[in-house]
């Protein structure tokens, strides 16, 4: 594990941008980096801002965390979803099935997204033309830029084994960043 740096490893500029965000480790270990912590934190909130809504978005995170097996992203957006309207009969069907198959026409769709782009990197291209279908390709790009974002985000806790908190953080603002 690559322990969290402490505060006195920090430079003012992360110590000033830790104080900005939810008190969340994935934050603190990037902090540790030279100059990855803003960049991250600007895209993430781009990604954010996309035009899904919060419950759908979240349906997709929890999906690539699952098809990623990435346990600190799926404690976190699991709590998401549910502040988003996920219900606990859809985490369980992210959770479990495979693949989705149980959810509405779109959410299924999401979960398929999700699992072709974290398992096979390339979208195939049936998902690819129902996204289009479904969305158009500026929608439909947004949703796969959120899908690619988050494996990257799961790769990064993963391979770093950032832990969980002890105590959970408020993220509940990050909903809000839509």
């Amino acid at each position: 594990m690559i322990p969290l740096p402490t505060d006195e490893e920090l430079t003012p500029e992360h110590s000033e941008l830790l104080g900005k965000v939810p008190a969340l480790n994935i934050f603190r270990m990037l902090a540790g980096t030279r100059r990855a912590l803003l960049p991250f934190l600007q895209l993430g909130r781009t990604v954010l801002s996309s035009s899904l809504d919060a419950r759908r978005r979240e349906i997709a995170v929890l999906r690539v965390a699952r098809a990623t097996d990435a346990g600190y992203e799926w404690a976190q957006h699991e709590r998401l979803a549910r502040s988003a309207g996920v219900s606990e009969r859809e985490i369980d069907a992210i959770s479990t099935e495979e693949p989705v198959s149980s959810l509405d026409e779109e959410a299924n769709l999401l979960c398929r997204v999700a699992d072709e782009v974290s398992r096979n990197v390339r979208l195939s291209d049936d998902a690819l033309q129902q996204m289009l279908d479904r969305y158009g390709p500026r929608e439909a790009t947004e949703v796969i830029l959120l899908v690619s974002y988050y494996n990257m985000v799961s790769r990064f806790l993963e391979s770093t084994r950032v832990p969980l908190e002890d105590e959970p953080a408020d993220i509940e603002v990050l909903l809000s960043t839509q």
